[in-house]
């Protein structure tokens, strides 16, 4: 089967895994409505986040793994947030909400700075200088402690969403 792009592995990280501090940020968090500075410790100080990291807005990965986690419905399951990040404006992340009917706040992170602190850039073959995250997912509770991650070894590479929901379910 052709499948119009290459499969291509990805360097080894050092992403924070199970118990593990996840760095904590603040970037604007965009929803359908606005979009604040907002950090992951204020977010997390509610309840657990599941911090999606995600290729830029429009590409076919962030279509499929938005549409999956909206199907799945974990925030109405179960006591967590599901929050994005990615190099997209917050204007993207407005678009990419209403596009694909999200009730999810997104992380806009031009610079790609988040990625970089997580470990998990993925330089964009033929574009000088151009960086944005791998496919990542970690399950962080109150005290920023990683309960669960994943991160993509290869592009492109989606998470297994029954393990995440598995994760997501044991809190």
């Amino acid at each position: 089967m052709e499948l119009g792009f290459e499969v291509v592995d990805l360097p080894e990280t050092d992403y924070p895994t199970e118990g593990e501090q996840a760095p904590d940020f603040t970037r604007p968090l965009v929803t359908d409505e606005q979009w604040e500075d907002v950090s992951l410790s204020e977010l997390a100080a509610d309840q657990p986040v599941l911090l999606v990291f995600h290729p830029m807005d429009g590409a076919f990965p962030s279509t499929y793994m938005w549409n999956e986690l909206r199907d799945r419905a974990f925030e109405d399951d179960h006591d967590v947030q599901v929050v994005g990040v990615s190099i997209s404006s917050p204007y993207e992340h407005m678009t990419l909400i209403d596009d694909r009917e999200m009730e999810f706040a997104l992380f806009s992170d031009p610079q790609n700075g988040v990625a970089e602190a997580y470990d998990i850039v993925n330089d964009l073959d033929g574009m000088a200088g151009v960086s944005e995250p791998r496919p990542a997912v970690f399950l962080v509770d109150s005290e920023l402690t990683v309960q669960y991650a994943w991160a993509a070894e290869e592009w492109p590479d989606f998470p297994d969403y029954d393990a995440v929901s598995d994760a997501v379910a044991s809190l």
